[in-house]
C-alpha cells in the first residue's frame, strides 16, 4: 500500500509542476498536496510541520506572484484600468484556447483594452507587451518556486 501512496505523491508533484504552466491545474497547490501526502505516508517523521509550513508559504508566494506579476507589468507601462480588465478577460478566454491562448490572449486583451481607452495603437501594443512580459516573469517564478518546493521536500525526506 505504501508504494501506491508514494506513487500518488510523486504523481501529484509531477502534475503540479505541469500545472505551473498550464492554467487549468493549480500547480504549486498540487506540489504541496504531494508533499503533504508524502509526509503523511512517513508519519511526519522526516518531513515535519516546519517543512510543510515552509512549503505552504512558498505556495502562497507563488499564488500571489501569479496574480501580481501581470498587473505589475501593466502598471509599469502605465496601463489604463480598461487594459488591466482586458488582460484579465484575455487570460480567461485564453484558458479555452489551449496553450497558445494562455500565453497570448492576456497580451491581446491588454492591448485591446488600452486601445479602446486611448485610441493609440503604439501605446496599446506597448501596454500589451509589458503585461505579457509580466505574466511570463510570473510564470517563470512559479516554475522556480515549484522546483524549490520539491527541493525542500526531497532534502527533508532524504537528508
Amino acid at each position: 500500500m505504501d508504494v501506491f501512496l508514494w506513487v500518488c505523491s510523486a504523481a501529484l508533484i509531477v502534475i503540479g509542476v505541469a500545472g505551473t504552466v498550464l492554467p487549468a491545474l493549480p500547480g504549486t497547490a498540487l506540489v504541496l498536496a504531494g508533499a503533504v501526502l508524502g509526509a503523511w505516508i512517513d508519519g511526519f517523521t522526516r518531513v515535519g510541520w516546519v517543512t510543510l509550513t515552509v512549503l505552504a508559504v512558498l505556495a502562497v508566494i507563488s499564488w500571489v506572484l501569479e496574480y501580481v506579476a501581470g498587473l505589475l507589468g501593466a502598471k509599469r507601462a502605465g496601463a489604463s484600468k480598461l487594459a488591466i480588465v482586458g488582460a484579465a478577460v484575455g487570460t480567461v478566454v485564453g484558458i479555452f484556447m489551449g496553450l497558445v491562448g494562455v500565453f497570448f490572449m492576456p497580451l491581446v486583451g491588454a492591448a485591446l483594452g488600452e486601445y479602446l481607452e486611448r485610441r493609440d495603437e503604439m501605446r496599446a501594443m506597448h501596454v500589451g507587451v509589458a503585461t505579457w512580459i509580466g505574466i511570463m516573469i510570473g510564470m517563470v517564478a512559479k516554475v522556480v518556486i515549484a522546483f524549490m518546493m520539491i527541493g525542500v521536500f526531497v532534502a527533508a525526506l532524504f537528508i
